[in-house]
């Protein structure tokens, strides 16, 4: 037999709140990330919604890594090197990749 327990943990604040700051945050970190055309481009960023997670937002980044390669790669790679990530968040629930 198997004994499961479930915890709670109290939060200073609503979920609608933790959303915004998790955007908030994301942003903040691409911000951060980002110098001179290098870093994150945000491509689009709308809502969108499941029929299985319900409503969410729908995020389509370019991951620029040029300037983060080896020089000997950077040499042999072309100026435009990313990565392109694609992500649906439904708090809790976060699938990147192609859906």
């Amino acid at each position: 037999m198997v004994l499961t327990k479930e915890y709670r943990v109290c939060m200073p604040l609503t979920v609608e709140e933790y959303k915004i700051g998790q955007l908030y945050m994301i942003a903040r970190h691409s911000l951060e990330q980002s110098e001179e055309g290098e870093g994150v481009e945000v491509v689009e960023n709308k809502p969108c919604e499941d029929p299985v997670h319900g409503k969410g937002q729908y995020t389509e980044k370019h991951i620029h890594l040029s300037s983060r390669l080896p020089y000997w790669i950077q040499a042999i790679c072309p100026r435009v090197f990313y990565v392109i990530e694609k992500s649906w968040n439904y708090y809790p629930y976060t699938l990147t990749g192609e859906q």
